[in-house]
């Protein structure tokens, strides 16, 4: 597994089909007016490919770990938003789970590279020749 680029990480790519799903629903009038979860909820997409990113640019394993870790965190707090954004009626149950089951995957995805990467920590650069 020899990622060149982060444009080529499914992680990656999956967070920004994820942004563009939370952006669209944050701009509805009825979410959009609440201004405080509408803008938490986007700063934290935003940090979810932000840090796969960053983490990735260091090309080190340790330090790609450490930032895929905030970036699942990220994702947590989402689906936190997410839960949110449902209770008080900004979003109906099929918008909710068509967000949650993808932020699910990602969890799930970002968690099964950093196992991955854990393993294999002694090669400080499996994820692409600099």
């Amino acid at each position: 597994m020899k990622y060149k680029k982060f444009e080529e990480l499914p992680i990656w790519k999956l967070s920004l089909e994820i942004t563009r799903l939370i952006y669209d629903l944050t701009s509805v009038p009825k979410f959009n007016r609440d201004f405080g979860l509408r803008d938490q909820i986007r700063r934290a997409i935003i940090s979810v490919s932000s840090n796969i990113v960053e983490g990735f640019e260091k090309s080190n394993n340790n330090e790609f770990i450490r930032f895929l870790k905030i970036s699942k965190g990220s994702v947590g707090e989402v689906r936190n938003q997410l839960y949110i954004a449902f209770t008080v009626g900004y979003i109906d149950k099929r918008e909710f789970d068509k967000i949650n089951i993808k932020l699910e995957a990602l969890a799930s995805q970002i968690g099964g590279l950093t196992i991955y990467l854990d393993n294999h920590r002694k090669n400080k650069s499996v994820i692409r020749n600099s």
